[in-house]
């Protein structure tokens, strides 16, 4: 990257790092130096930075919290994007005449239901915080989930039988092949299992519009205790990691193929099955990406080896090629 290209992205930006260690952005806590670290303020300035990124064919990759994330050690050329704290807004439909600029088809708002408005950077936990103070319900499941409402689009984020798909009602997008701001409904999510158009397509999450239904503030901080509860008895929320390591595959559990393969504890360097929860991939401390790329392949060998499923990772590679089994 010339020192135009930095100069340029400083004035888009603003909020910028150059030679940003991955590992203090990633709950995996791992990864080598990405060349620019970028956090736009604005929906302005991030589709303004998307535009210049490839104009000047640099590489660029948008992320959010970073909790869903695996960045390979040699680090990364061109630009993270962090959608995160600068692009987290979250209000009420009834304060929008229109939102970016696009016009919510009025026939697909709900009359029954409240309608709110989230920027993608938003932290789900704070999401849920919000629909808790206003006696809404819907969102307990993701009071626990470490990532941010973008990152949950993509993945169709979910916990204890809720999914985000559950409750959009659509969302205001940039479309990077058209260079258009689009709304598209829930059905053009295209939302599955842990899948979603965003993960087919050049759209970047702008705006979630997420319809909630009214319940009483008690019951539904009851199950938010509830969940926390359980995550806290059955989860290793004390060591970095991504979360659940795999998707669940059709017929079984990730973590009990994983534990009836004898893997609880198997260890490669600093990443380790979890004591814990086999479900879980974790750093003990001093973990590579390589060694937690490498301990994920031998897990999926020996499930597919012993029990005949295959093993598809829930964690997003950020790196050269598809590191990970087929």
């Amino acid at each position: 990257m010339t020192d135009t290209n930095r100069n340029d992205i400083n004035r888009i930006c603003g909020d910028v790092l150059w030679h940003e260690s991955m590992k203090k952005h990633t709950t995996f806590k791992v990864g080598g130096e990405v060349e620019c670290y970028a956090s736009p303020a604005s929906v302005d300035s991030l589709i303004r930075l998307v535009k210049y990124c490839i104009k000047n064919h640099i590489s660029f990759y948008v992320v959010g919290n970073g909790s869903n994330l695996l960045v390979c050690d040699e680090g990364l050329s061109g630009v993270v994007i962090h959608v995160g704290k600068n692009l987290n807004t979250i209000k009420f439909k009834d304060n929008y005449s229109d939102i970016a600029g696009c016009k919510i088809p009025e026939n697909i708002l709900p009359e029954n239901k409240k309608i709110i408005v989230a920027g993608a950077g938003i932290m789900l936990s704070a999401l849920s915080a919000f629909a808790l103070k206003h006696s809404l319900q819907g969102l307990e499941f993701a009071s626990g989930i470490p990532g941010t409402l973008g990152g949950a689009f993509v993945m169709n984020a979910g916990a204890y039988d809720g999914e985000i798909s559950q409750v959009c009602l659509g969302s205001v997008v940039y479309d990077i092949d058209n260079d258009k701001v689009l709304f598209l409904d829930n059905k053009d999510q295209e939302f599955g299992y842990r899948s979603s158009i965003y993960q087919k397509k050049g759209y970047v999450l702008l705006y979630g519009i997420m319809a909630l239904e009214s319940g009483v503030e008690s019951e539904i901080r009851a199950k938010i205790d509830d969940y926390s509860q359980r995550r806290r008895s059955k989860q290793p929320l004390n060591m970095p990691s991504a979360g659940s390591t795999f998707k669940r595959p059709e017929g079984a559990y990730a973590g009990k193929l994983i534990e009836d393969c004898g893997l609880r504890g198997y260890t490669i360097g600093g990443a380790q099955v979890s004591e814990k929860h086999c479900g879980f991939v974790v750093n003990t401390g001093n973990a590579t990406c390589s060694d937690i790329v490498s301990l994920i392949k031998d897990i999926q060998n020996k499930v597919k080896s012993e029990t005949g499923f295959i093993l598809e990772p829930e964690v997003k590679y950020l790196g050269e090629g598809n590191v990970f089994c087929k």
